[in-house]
């Protein structure tokens, strides 16, 4: 039977080279500055809460926070701590900078996907690990400890580990996609996040975590090894989605 070759539509064929399109915290970022400008929030007041933000635009509450983040490097807003977020006296530059028009993805996307690649493939270490591999990732833990309160120092460490972790695997494609994920975790938006949320107390506890990851990857507990990095990858999405108020 001859097979029928099924051509692209225009309007797909239109879409090749254009711009990616926007997300959803670029689009909210865009909105709240021209509400700003509009006069509706004024210089010095205290912008809504995320929960009343996120209800009023349709998007979830992480999209608020990014898009607090964009505006924040923007001079727009400014972000106090245990307070909340404050309209900037407006200052003689572009309306729309270029962090707001970021192609990569945002830090909460990022992460959600890291949660659910990451921990599959804990649970596949479990069972292909070597010992080699296991000399590696507990070299990459030791490093980490002992670079506690350097932050790049125990970030390069932290990423080694999640590394020999899907080197483990065996898998070249797996290794590729954590290198990739990680890879993408740069740029203004997500340093601007860490710069609020990461702290040495946030180290202490990501460390906790990997121990316990690596303690179900040596004993070969695929599902405590999967359960343990999802925990891990959960907690910091929480972390950096705690109130500013």
């Amino acid at each position: 039977m001859a097979l029928k070759l099924i051509h692209p539509s225009s309007e797909a064929m239109s879409k090749i080279g254009q711009p990616p399109m926007e997300k959803p915290y670029q689009r909210l970022a865009a909105n709240i500055h021209e509400l700003v400008k509009q006069g509706e929030f004024l210089v010095g007041q205290r912008l809504p809460s995320e929960r009343a933000l996120a209800e009023r635009f349709d998007v979830s509450r992480t999209s608020v926070r990014e898009a607090i983040i964009a505006l924040e490097l923007q001079g727009v807003v400014e972000v106090r701590g245990g307070s909340g977020i404050y309209i900037c006296q407006p200052q003689d530059a572009p309306t729309r900078l270029p962090v707001v028009q970021e192609t990569g993805a945002g830090p909460f996307e990022l992460l959600r996907a890291r949660c659910l690649i990451e921990s599959e493939i804990a649970s596949l270490a479990a069972t292909t690990r070597k010992d080699a591999d296991l000399d590696k990732m507990f070299g990459a833990l030791a490093t980490m400890r002992e670079q506690m309160h350097d932050k790049e120092a125990n970030e390069a460490a932290d990423r080694m580990y999640h590394l020999h972790i899907a080197e483990s695997t065996g898998n070249s494609v797996l290794l590729q996609t954590v290198t990739n994920l990680w890879d993408q975790a740069k740029g203004p938006i997500w340093t601007q996040i860490e710069q609020h949320f990461h702290s040495p107390a946030l180290r202490l506890q990501s460390q906790d975590d990997h121990q316990r990851i690596f303690a179900a990857i040596v004993s070969g507990d695929a599902d405590a090894a999967r359960l343990a990095m999802r925990a891990h990858l959960e907690r910091v999405i929480g972390e950096f989605a705690q109130s500013w108020r």
